[in-house]
């Protein structure tokens, strides 16, 4: 696996970075199970991804733009959710994340995926009773309170759903990878990618305390602009941002990308004189 990514000079890594990689912890962190999902949408040159920047003091990646995506809750399993997922079942979940008799089970991932990125963007990747997506919390008030009452912990996501009276399409979500931070982070994470269309016309809002940018952009000009040094970003990202580079349309990209098998990566990240090199291990 190789990219331009596979050296990022340290006026491009997130604040502190190179810093961590240089004195790691004596003991690695267990890595806790999380989920992110690129927002894919069809724009006038081509297709775009949304990317978010997060805040120059949040405790991971402080600085970088990345997709959303947070840790899988407990939440992420319940009965009341799952039933208002449609077209993937359980046991199909488990077969394509290749994950057996865990906890949390492989369908969290996919709905703690859906739930960060509702609360992090205001985008929800749902369908109304007549197939159509509903409006952004950007666009609709009403979305803005529901996401805004889930954020708070008022209510569930299963809540938030049904208050919509949206249901999750699974066909319309495609996993696409599986990284593991490595072992010098001090915060460390089992993270499953997923992918999902949204409409052409829909837009992000932001929660300032986390993030205090999104931009949609496509895979080239997001590519151009790490090599400018104005798009810092991790090796997840931009490796992720590489594999969709070469689709023009997002029907195309999910198309492509969905039945690629999955490999789990680990990288081993090394401190050179121009900047961090990612070392990839793929575990089975």
């Amino acid at each position: 696996m190789s990219g331009r990514g596979d050296v990022i000079p340290f006026d491009q890594l997130p604040d502190r970075f190179a810093e961590r990689i240089e004195d790691p912890p004596v003991d690695p962190v267990t890595p806790r199970p999380a989920a992110t999902i690129v927002l894919l949408r069809d724009g006038v040159a081509g297709m775009e991804v949304l990317l978010m920047r997060r805040t120059r003091n949040a405790g991971f990646v402080p600085g970088a733009y990345v997709f959303p995506g947070g840790r899988v809750d407990g939440t992420d399993a319940d009965a009341r959710l799952v039933e208002l997922l449609a077209d993937l079942t359980e046991g199909q979940a488990a077969d394509r994340l290749q994950l057996y008799d865990a906890d949390p089970p492989a369908i969290a991932y996919y709905l703690a995926a859906l739930r960060e990125a509702f609360e992090e963007t205001g985008i929800l990747v749902g369908e109304r009773p007549d197939r159509s997506p509903p409006p952004t919390a950007a666009e609709d008030a009403e979305v803005d309170s529901v996401r805004d009452a889930l954020m708070q912990e008022q209510i569930s996501f299963a809540d938030a759903l049904r208050r919509l009276g949206c249901r999750i399409d699974g066909d319309a979500i495609e996993y696409i990878a599986h990284w593991i931070t490595p072992k010098p982070e001090p915060r460390r994470y089992d993270t499953r990618f997923f992918a999902a269309k949204v409409r052409d016309a829909a837009e992000a809002i932001i929660d300032p305390r986390e993030m205090t940018d999104a931009l949609w952009l496509t895979p080239s000009e997001a590519l151009d602009r790490l090599d400018s040094g104005d798009l810092p970003m991790v090796f997840p990202t931009i490796k992720t941002i590489e594999q969709l580079s070469v689709y023009e349309t997002v029907s195309e990209a999910l198309e492509g990308i969905g039945g690629q098998q999955v490999r789990t990566i680990l990288p081993t990240l090394v401190v050179t004189p121009t900047g961090i090199s990612l070392e990839i291990d793929e575990e089975d």
